[in-house]
């Protein structure tokens, strides 16, 4: 027997904001607070940034920066439910056209 997969968990819709523009992206709230959970998110971006040769435009501007604490992030909505929160973060994608958003699946 397989175990059924959650759809009540909290997402986070967060948005991280560079000299060079904006991204805006979702991950699950898997942290305590929602800030612990949304500057371990960006903790991986920077992480991936550094040590893959990613061409995409979030990776390339983390590139430029020395530390992670860099980074200036901060969430935007709190969604319950992982359907509801890409398809919430879609919509944000859409109205705010954030630049180093490179992924425009659904928009």
């Amino acid at each position: 027997m397989t175990r059924k997969k959650r759809e009540d968990r909290n997402h986070i819709i967060y948005e991280i904001r560079t000299a060079q523009g904006s991204y805006i992206g979702v991950t699950a709230k898997t942290e305590s607070t929602v800030l612990k959970s949304i500057r371990s998110r960006a903790a991986k971006h920077f992480y991936r940034a550094k040590t893959e040769s990613k061409n995409w435009l979030l990776c390339q501007v983390l590139r430029s920066y020395n530390s992670k604490d860099e980074i200036d992030i901060r969430p935007l909505e709190l969604v319950r439910g992982k359907a509801a929160a890409h398809k919430r973060e879609v919509e944000l994608r859409r109205e705010l056209r954030p630049a180093l958003n490179t992924d425009t699946r659904g928009d």
